[in-house]
């Protein structure tokens, strides 16, 4: 917990500012509500978003505290720089195909995807699930069909729930938010691609020490539990 003292009952709280990955957005959004109850000095201020997106508004010098990636080559860009500070992998994800609900165009598995009668989305290839999409897609030997290239996974799972799209290739924790709206189907372990997440509070951060106990609090038991209930896994 943060002791983060300084702050009078009087004064306003602190704002933290975390850019973080689009699919950390249910799990993270109840992470905050569970460390400002315990730190009732501290507003956190959420920007998810694609890690890619994130990391080049880190660069161009926004004012972040904390990043949390869904992969590790856009934290290194900014380690690089000399912004991050010793990250940490707090979770991990995998993915999974998402079809709407009943998957009426009979998607099996990534073999399907190279069907070009039906309508098929990745993310961007320079977004993390875009990236990883790919990377089990060249496992699986298939040249995929690809109609739409979406900004973040959670814009490719808005166009998959409502219907706009057959199928796509997502994490199975944005499968697990969509409470049945969305179909996952598991694509086999040996091509399928570990996700791992840092997360790291930055050097320029305004508020350092509030910086570190919220990297703190996710990789305590309780941030953890939080991220298992949403389907993420320990790092």
């Amino acid at each position: 917990m943060c002791a983060c003292s300084g702050n009078s009952s009087t004064d306003p709280p602190l704002e933290l500012l975390v850019s973080a990955a689009a699919s950390l957005t249910d799990a993270f959004s109840e992470i905050e509500e569970a460390f400002e109850l315990a730190n009732s000095n501290i507003d956190v201020i959420m920007n998810f978003g694609a890690s890619s997106t994130l990391r080049e508004q880190i660069l161009e010098g926004a004012p972040v505290d904390v990043f949390a990636s869904a992969n590790l080559s856009n934290m290194e860009q900014v380690i690089a720089e000399g912004i991050a500070v010793d990250p940490v992998i707090f979770t991990t994800n995998r993915l999974q195909i998402a079809v709407p609900a009943g998957n009426l165009a009979g998607i099996t598995g990534l073999a399907s995807f190279a069907d070009d009668s039906l309508l098929i989305g990745l993310c961007s290839p320079e977004v993390p699930c875009g990236a990883f999409a790919r990377q089990a897609l060249a496992n699986a030997g298939v040249t995929a069909a690809i109609d739409t290239n979406e900004p973040d996974v959670r814009a490719l799972l808005t166009k998959i729930e409502a219907g706009e799209l057959d199928g796509g290739v997502v994490y199975v924790t944005d499968v697990t938010s969509t409470g049945g709206s969305v179909d996952g189907i598991e694509i086999p372990e040996e091509i399928n691609v570990v996700a791992e997440y840092p997360m790291s509070a930055l050097s320029e951060a305004a508020n350092a020490e509030p910086a570190e106990s919220f990297v703190d609090f996710v990789l305590s038991d309780p941030g953890q539990t939080i991220l298992s209930e949403y389907g993420f896994a320990a790092p």
